[in-house]
């Protein structure tokens, strides 16, 4: 067990750092390949990212504690990634390319080539990713951590310092470059580990149909719907689902998969690059789904047992040593191609969006990479909450804030400066504070976050449009 995952360790490190001989020494070649990667890179490495240590550890312990109902996360998150996606990647990759900039806060502050006139927005935007993006990378090193916990017996802080180090490893070679190689073989790990558990898993229930008489035996686990939805039945459903499908439409606010999509070859290449993405997007959200539905019924809920443990304790009840590993590859695969992305965007949101003076000598850079990377090592050693409960904090946070200016700048609109520090403020004040009150229980706070920085774009339009028809009528 330890030597296959240790083997497949050293292998994503190879990969990594076999990326220092495409390297061409400069800034964009550090954060955006150069714009060289091709579709089924920039798919592969988007869904590798964006999947996370959150879909192995939290969505399946999510499911072992809901069951059924959690499918609606699955159906609203995909659907609002697909919505979000049809107008707005192609504008961002175009962006990317007539602006010259770097970084996710350069483009959307720079949308229109204005030199200096949104400075402040680009550092508030910059601010606001740093924080934000710490948070969700001490996150995934928690995840893979925690099974490293329960597979090898190993104390939490190993885990943390071994994903860590990995992650400097070959984001100090190639930066973004060696981020995206090592995500594509990831993606492949993920894919088979999450394949083979839950093949294994419904053949030891003698089935899919015994698999569900097994399920059926838990009382409401079951059921379309969760229990606690602040209306019952379908209503309650669809507004669960809809909060959720702005979860999924939140992705445009995530600067570490959206630069994914920045690094692409050829704008007019996008599709292809969206059909990589949703394919392996979705069969692997299904296999999750139904690996956490079915670790309900192979592991005994005690009532004291950690749900985000499921897979990892579910694997080894069903896997030889040499699968054992592989899966546990699978989970620190998800988490290190999550982290090393995070990492790399607050790396870029320092040292190109922060410091007063850009930084351009590449070995400074990646030095700065090295002490986010401390930062979210240090974060993590002290982190008290969940993975899936910090992840969709940060998620939810970055949407709020940057996913209402980002709508605006696709739909050709041009916001100028204040109102859009008014808008990135108030939908980043409004999600935090809707989780604080506890709402977030009842709708996701990003949805709650999203709504009120679009109104801050539109009010002030239609307060003007309704003046203009006052005076018209007078007139």
């Amino acid at each position: 067990m330890v030597t296959s995952f240790l083997f497949f360790m050293v292998l994503f490190v190879a990969i990594g750092a076999g990326s220092l001989l495409k390297s061409q020494g400069t800034k964009k070649d550090y954060y955006l390949a150069s714009g060289s990667i091709s579709p089924a890179l920039v798919g592969l490495s988007a869904v590798a990212t964006n999947n996370s240590g959150y879909m192995f550890i939290g969505v399946i312990g999510y499911t072992y504690a809901t069951g059924l109902a959690s499918i609606w996360l699955m159906i609203g998150w995909i659907t609002g990634d697909f919505i979000a996606s049809m107008f707005v990647h192609s504008r961002l990759r175009t962006a990317t390319k007539v602006t010259g900039e770097v970084s996710y806060a350069g483009v959307l502050s720079r949308w229109y080539q204005d030199s200096d006139q949104y400075i402040v927005l680009q550092r508030m935007i910059a601010l606001i990713s740093l924080v934000f993006l710490l948070a969700y990378a001490s996150a995934q090193l928690v995840a893979g951590s925690k099974a490293l916990h329960v597979l090898f017996g190993w104390p939490s802080w190993a885990g943390v310092v071994l994903g860590t180090l990995m992650v400097i490893i070959y984001c100090f070679a190639g930066g973004i470059r060696a981020s995206i190689w090592t995500d594509a073989a990831q993606s492949v790990v993920m894919m088979f580990s999450m394949g083979l558990l839950l093949v294994v898993a419904v053949f030891s229930f003698g089935g899919i149909s015994g698999a569900i008489d097994q399920m059926d035996t838990v009382e409401g686990f079951l059921d379309w719907f969760p229990k606690d939805l602040v209306l019952p039945g379908l209503g309650g459903g669809l507004l669960f689902a809809a909060s959720w499908l702005f979860a999924g439409l939140s992705v445009i606010g995530q600067p570490h998969i959206m630069v994914r999509f920045m690094t692409l070859n050829d704008p007019d290449k996008m599709l292809q690059a969206r059909i990589w993405y949703y394919i392996s997007y979705l069969i692997f959200y299904s296999m999750a789904i139904g690996v956490g539905l079915l670790s309900r019924i192979c592991l005994d809920d005690t009532g004291s047992f950690d749900a985000e443990l499921a897979l990892p304790t579910m694997a080894e009840q069903l896997l030889s040593p040499v699968f054992v590993g592989l899966m546990l590859a699978g989970i620190f695969a998800a988490t290190m191609s999550t982290a090393d992305s995070l990492i790399l965007s607050c790396s870029a949101a320092l040292t190109h969006d922060l410091l007063p003076h850009k930084i351009e000598h590449t070995l400074i850079l990646k030095m700065g990479t090295v002490l986010i990377a401390m930062c979210a090592l240090t974060w993590a050693l002290v982190n008290g909450q969940s993975v899936f409960s910090l992840v969709i904090m940060a998620w939810s946070g970055l949407a709020s804030a940057f996913a209402p200016l980002v709508i605006m700048l696709c739909l050709g609109e041009r916001p100028g400066q204040k109102i859009s520090v008014l808008a990135v403020c108030t939908g980043l004040a409004v999600a935090l504070l809707w989780r604080y009150y506890g709402w977030h229980s009842a709708v996701y706070e990003g949805m709650a976050g999203i709504i009120a920085g679009l109104l801050v774009f539109y009010i002030p339009a239609l307060f003007r449009i309704a003046v203009f028809k006052i005076i018209k009528q007078e007139g």
